[in-house]
């Protein structure tokens, strides 16, 4: 087995990766393939801790397009954050991944307040964390919050699992000439405006020298063998 790259990473989920081929809400089968795969790293004795968006639920930005405030829309979101996260940590635990679920959102009833020491000895110990919430603030993406995270937790590392496998020039699925990058830079990603994750999250991880690996998370194992080193992925980082 090779060793792992990293010792202790943050991954990265959107919503709409929970959904698998539905239109709406959570795919069963896809949450417990993503579970199975974060087993697979913690496995190798990678520390990990997970961050999932809300945008199968609600997305606080089309709320807002619609004509509802945009914090208290931004405010639904994070909620929907935490259903996808308690849902993730029901998939890990039933596949024997102890997992603590951390909300910027006091809800003792259900998970966690957001203490980084807790979250950091959850980690040491051997169990996975996710965060639910995103920052806790309204205006900020789950995308900052990932960025932000991964900087609090002295991560090596952020993982960005996506549709694809890697940053593109277009999206490929819609132009089979989209060129593929296998590297790049903070400042490539902002200049180029690759629509991969936020120029805040851009931003943060490159104040903190936070490399983000892109790839894709549908992939069977992909982030096993991307923790290895092995398969297809992007890495972001200053050259």
């Amino acid at each position: 087995m090779t060793a792992p790259i990293y010792k202790r990473v943050l991954l990265k989920l959107s919503g709409e990766a929970l959904m698998g081929g539905r239109d709406y809400g959570l795919d069963n089968g896809t949450v417990r393939a993503i579970a199975e795969d974060i087993k697979g790293v913690v496995a190798l004795g990678v520390e990990v801790c997970v961050v999932v968006g809300g945008g199968n639920i609600f997305r606080g930005v089309a709320g807002a397009s619609s004509g509802m405030e945009r914090a208290q829309a931004d405010s639904m979101g994070m909620l929907a954050t935490v259903m996808n996260a308690l849902a993730m940590q029901s998939a890990l635990e039933r596949i024997d991944v102890p997992t603590r679920v951390q909300s910027a959102i006091p809800m003792s009833s259900v998970c966690e307040p957001f203490i980084r020491r807790r979250a950091e000895r959850h980690m040491e110990k051997g169990r996975v964390v996710v965060f639910a919430a995103g920052s806790g603030n309204p205006f900020f993406t789950t995308d900052t919050a990932a960025a932000l995270r991964a900087a609090e937790m002295r991560c090596d590392a952020l993982f960005k699992g996506t549709q694809v496998d890697g940053v593109y020039s277009a999206d490929p699925r819609k132009n089979p000439n989209a060129e593929r990058y296998t590297t790049l830079t903070y400042l490539d990603m902002l200049a180029r405006d690759l629509a991969v994750m936020d120029a805040a999250a851009i931003s943060l991880a490159r104040e903190n020298k936070l490399p983000i690996i892109v790839f894709n998370i549908h992939e069977p194992g992909a982030f096993t063998a991307v923790m290895q080193g092995e398969g297809r992925f992007t890495t972001v980082v200053d050259l």
